[in-house]
């Protein structure tokens, strides 16, 4: 599968972005031919209608952290769910036994 064209539209959104310049579909479009890239008609278009609104810096930086992993739109009933889990943890942690040893039963492998 060739994903030159996916490629070509995300670096250009970073360079846009890299330069405070506005990303959209011609942008990107004029960056990936500079770049000698054939891209495909659509993606500039779904490029720039992805990031519109976004602040692609902020993307970037929290990529790692987990911070944006969970929908903004869910609010108070995620948070719920989040401590619920977390309590089930905790939960499962201390209802966890102890293991035996080989010792308490009498004999060993090799006896």
């Amino acid at each position: 599968m060739d994903n030159t064209s996916e490629l070509a539209c995300s670096y250009a959104a970073l360079i846009l972005t890299d330069f405070d310049v506005a990303v959209t579909a011609d942008k990107i479009q004029k960056l990936a031919k500079a770049a000698n890239c054939e891209v495909e008609p659509f993606w500039p278009t779904l490029f720039a209608r992805a990031l519109e609104g976004q602040n692609i810096r902020d993307l970037i930086s929290r990529i790692g952290s987990g911070v944006g992993a969970a929908p903004a739109a869910a609010g108070p009933a995620a948070a719920a769910v989040a401590d619920s889990g977390a309590a089930k943890a905790e939960e499962a942690k201390k209802e966890e036994p102890e293991e035996e040893s080989d010792d308490d039963m009498g004999f060993g492998l090799f006896d």
